[in-house]
């Protein structure tokens, strides 16, 4: 329970948390998913795109100086890039069983380091920080995830936002980064078998 007292056991799914790890597998959805993060909106411009260019700096022959045709060419300061970033898409998906292998292995990986806490329930009357942050130490939890049943807990998430080190998520949100990211998770009672709803299928 909250004041980390044992007041019960269950059986946990091996499907779900004992499953062998492949670090591999962990790794390219983490990299799917950081790279479905970003944004690609640096851009440059090229010597296409540089004001100015029109007329020619100066005269072909006769100066002395090196030939030049254009004000905005790549080699010019303030001139054009010469193949730099432009707005793109860096998303991409790997298949829906390999993603779904690595959310059951990240979990696995917590469970065999002891790093798992099953919650009987998590309720708060109200929202308040201090509270949540006395439970974490209660825990001795200074880094955790929380994995709470969907729509269930909106004083515990508004408690937990504010608190620094801690994440709360619904089942449907759950995934390897942020299970990676944290090196402890809570998960509430009431959100296993949806766990093995979403994972299992």
């Amino acid at each position: 329970n909250t004041s980390a007292e044992k007041v019960a056991e269950i059986e946990v799914n091996d499907n779900l948390f004992g499953v062998e790890v492949d670090t591999g597998i962990l790794h390219e959805v983490v990299c799917m998913q950081r790279a479905n993060r970003r944004q690609g909106t640096a851009s440059t411009k090229t010597r296409g795109e540089v004001r100015g260019g029109g007329a020619k700096p100066w005269r072909q022959k006769g100066t002395g100086r090196a030939r030049a045709g254009s004000n905005s060419s790549p080699i010019w300061r303030g001139g054009g890039t010469t193949f730099g970033p432009k707005p793109r898409d860096y998303s991409y998906t790997l298949p829906k069983k390999v993603r779904r292998l690595a959310l059951r292995m990240a979990l696995s990986a917590r469970m065999s380091e002891g790093n798992v806490v099953i919650l009987d329930q998590f309720t708060m009357d109200a929202p308040k920080t201090k509270e949540f942050v006395n439970v974490m130490k209660t825990f001795d939890f200074d880094r955790c995830l929380i994995v709470t049943d969907d729509g269930n807990a909106a004083n515990l998430q508004l408690s937990v936002r504010n608190a620094v080190g801690f994440k709360m998520l619904p089942v449907a949100g759950l995934n390897v980064y942020d299970i990676l990211k944290y090196p402890k998770l809570m998960v509430i009672q009431s959100s296993l078998e949806q766990l093995e709803t979403r994972l299992m299928v």
